[in-house]
């Protein structure tokens, strides 16, 4: 199948843009010395829209210092604008000697920034292009007659859902706080933990017309420089109009396309984050979203849970297997059923085979149609749990499960076995710390049912042996998506599907990092050492 062919190395080729397509806004210009005809540009352009304010004043002891001020209504900060900008020019002004100085050699706008904007962010702004990307931004932008370059003043502020709990993934042990759709917030989340002038971060913009801004962020020296530069051509290939998540980007960058496993991973927690960018990932955050990308990503990664390294040793390594256990248990356990039940009777305990045969003697239809049956019926369940309001969603999803499920086997639609199969299936796909993971699981669970229906054991096994060769071709950024299993690292298995002692963690993840020295052994026998002291005292 060309599912399992050897993978071709994607590029992504920016679309040129269309000639038909109407242009909504004149050809970029730079700014005139006109201030009235800046003004008609700008609304010109804009359409006239109402939340575009244009204020003009006239400054100075005889009014001959024509300025305006342009802001988006709802992305600014109209406190700040009307006590450090406004106030500023209409009062403060009259006590500098700008006035004086306009009709001299000096450099008037060097004036205006020296002595009458008193704001932190403020930048020159002389082509348009740059001036409607800030405005819209929530910058205010300020103009002044007779000159052809103006000002952005920083003055961005919107209502936003502040620092909450992560609800997509949870923990028992561990902090409680979430990134935001606020990208400087969610910068700031990241910088408090790790507090190093080694973590750098590139910033860009994504979208012709969304015009979003990405933060690209890495640990200088950690990170290959080479998985960094590769990060960012791909960015800088995206075309489209606009990036409505991070999975925009994600689908953009990502190795493969014709793959069920997920390649970059995602996560809306800052401790995830930082531990990442530790162990030399690259983080992607996208502006509007509080799902952060990561790259590389391992498979095993997508097992492992922050709180894994909040618990103790022993308990960590047990969830952890559990988790594979339980995915291996959501992809293969209704196809075994099936096979079993289809071809394989003599493989089933004389008893057991009774009972089952007792179950299905009113069923119409054969294992693998109730399968299909019970499977569709839950991810409905599961989705129309997910849409509907939260009061009501688990408890609708639960009952619904369980009444349909009763009726079902009381009907003689389906078989009693079959409703505990696909009940333990569907419970195990939720323990997977990963949605994307579990998604895979659920897509390859009905390709392995076809193959049981069809061919019985030797089907999962042809099955299970393409699915372990396709995802051996699998990389992320350059790095094998199996790495520490194939290629086999034993040094990497330590903090793979169980997790050493951190003290004994000494290495970062094989192929990700340069700098593959974490920490220096200190691990302290404090028993022995105590005890040694009191033969000393002694």
């Amino acid at each position: 199948m060309s599912l399992f062919k050897k993978k071709r190395k994607i590029v992504i080729q920016p679309s040129p843009p269309s000639k038909s397509e109407p242009k909504s806004v004149e050809e970029s210009s730079s700014l005139k010395k006109s201030l009235k005809e800046n003004i008609q540009y700008i609304k010109k352009t804009l359409g006239e829209s109402a939340d575009i304010i244009v204020r003009e004043v006239k400054m100075g002891t005889e009014g001959n210092i024509k300025v305006g001020i342009i802001y988006t209504d709802g992305l600014s900060n109209s406190e700040n604008l009307q006590n450090f900008i406004m106030e500023t020019l209409m009062m403060d002004i009259k006590k500098t000697d700008i006035e004086n100085n306009l009709t001299a050699d000096s450099p008037v706008l060097t004036l205006f920034k020296d002595f009458a904007l008193t704001v932190g962010e403020l930048k020159d702004v002389s082509e348009f292009d740059q001036l409607f990307t800030s405005l819209l931004s929530g910058d205010v932008i300020l103009l002044i007659d007779g000159f052809s370059s103006g000002f952005i003043i920083g003055n961005k502020y919107w209502e936003s859902r502040g620092v909450t709990e992560p609800t997509a993934q949870t923990v028992i042990r561990g902090p409680r706080e979430g990134f935001s759709e606020s990208l400087r917030v969610n910068t700031a989340l990241v910088r408090r933990i790790i507090k190093d002038e080694n973590l750098w971060m590139i910033s860009k913009e994504v979208g012709r017309r969304s015009k979003t801004n990405i933060s690209i962020m890495y640990i200088n020296g950690v990170a290959e420089q080479n998985v960094v530069d590769e990060v960012c051509n791909r960015m800088n290939r995206i075309d489209i109009d606009g990036i409505m998540e991070s999975a925009n980007i994600e689908e953009f960058i990502q190795d493969s396309q014709l793959t069920v496993f997920p390649t970059v991973f995602n996560t809306e927690r800052p401790d995830t984050v930082a531990a990442g960018l530790l162990e030399g990932r690259i983080a992607i955050l996208v502006d509007g979203t509080p799902f952060v990308l990561m790259v590389p990503a391992l498979f095993t990664e997508f097992f492992q849970s922050s709180e894994d390294y909040y618990q103790r040793t022993v308990m960590a390594s047990l969830i952890r297997l559990l988790r594979f256990v339980a995915f291996g248990v959501s992809v293969l356990v209704p196809a075994l059923y099936i096979s079993l039940i289809t071809f394989h009777h003599e493989i089933i305990p004389p008893a057991l085979l009774i009972s089952l045969a007792a179950q299905r003697e009113g069923v119409p239809f054969p294992a693998f149609v109730e399968a299909i049956i019970m499977e569709i019926t839950f991810e409905i369940l599961r989705e129309a749990g997910l849409r509907m309001p939260r009061a009501i969603g688990s408890a609708m999803s639960i009952v619904g499960a369980f009444v349909i499920g009763t009726a079902a086997v009381e009907a003689g639609f389906i078989s009693a076995a079959m409703v505990i199969v696909v009940s333990i299936t569907a419970i195990s796909s939720f323990v997977s710390p990963s949605f994307d993971i579990a998604i895979a699981g659920r897509i390859l669970r009905f390709i392995f049912m076809a193959l049981a229906a069809s061919f019985g054991l030797y089907g999962i096994l042809i099955g299970f042996i393409a699915l372990v060769l396709h995802v051996c071709s699998l990389s992320s950024f350059g790095v094998p998506y199996m790495t520490p299993l194939a290629p086999l690292n034993l040094t990497g298995l330590k903090d793979s599907i169980v997790r050493f002692p951190i003290w004994d963690l000494l290495t970062r993840p094989p192929y990700i990092s340069k700098n593959r020295v974490r920490q220096r052994r200190t691990k302290v026998n404090f028993q022995k050492s105590s005890h040694s002291k009191r033969s000393q005292n002694g």
